[in-house]
């Protein structure tokens, strides 16, 4: 690397950690002013560390919330979908459609945090469709949480799904009951993976051999 294009980098990095750490103590202080010149800083990390320094003081409102949801950095989005559990009025349809898996991931847990039921059709087609399985995992999660029956063909599909998520399908299906619910329990009973196989007996109150 060009020595003058290393200099200049160490420079912003370290001109962006005196920037968070800035509006992380003003989160601490109750300092507003001082957090929000965080959200217009230049890097995103400083952005969404001034949107937790805001919760912090209870300061963080919902157009603040919806504008970090458009936000160009990942980081941001991610972090205004984690915060968004404390402002339920916020939409959180389109992040669960958002090209990075970790801010789907985050939008996922919000809904279930927020046993969100306006998100169920979106947060099922994150369980159904999504190409990365930790947003599957955590949207099935989440319809269990939130435990709207509109959720649960999407949960019995994902016993299909690779063990991680076919495990979090079985104790997702908690809050329902019915003869489909009966029977995928019976199926996850013989699963292959004895910690799927663990989820169903404790659900089921049944031992099963490992």
């Amino acid at each position: 690397m060009d020595p003058a294009a290393e200099r200049h980098g160490s420079e912003a990095a370290l001109a962006e950690a005196r920037a968070r750490r800035v509006v992380t103590l003003a989160g601490h202080a109750g300092d507003e002013e001082a957090a929000r010149a965080g959200l217009i800083e230049e890097a995103g990390g400083t952005r969404a560390a001034a949107l937790g320094a805001l919760s912090r003081m209870g300061r963080l409102v919902q157009r603040d919330l919806v504008a970090a949801l458009g936000d160009p950095a990942a980081d941001v989005r991610r972090r205004a979908c984690e915060l968004s559990t404390r402002c339920p009025e916020v939409d959180l349809r389109a992040p669960l459609a958002d090209p990075e898996p970790l801010v789907v991931e985050a939008a996922a847990w919000a809904a279930g945090e927020r046993c969100d039921r306006s998100s169920v059709d979106a947060v099922a087609m994150v369980a159904t469709n999504h190409p990365d399985p930790l947003c599957r995992e955590a949207a099935v999660a989440a319809l269990g949480a939130i435990g709207d029956e509109r959720g649960l063909p999407a949960i019995l599909a994902a016993q299909s799904d690779r063990p991680a998520v076919r495990r979090r399908a079985v104790i997702a299906l908690a809050p329902f009951s019915g003869p489909a619910v009966d029977a995928a329990l019976a199926r996850a009973r013989q699963d292959r993976d004895w910690q799927v196989r663990q989820a169903a007996e404790d659900l089921l109150d049944e031992p099963t051999e490992r």
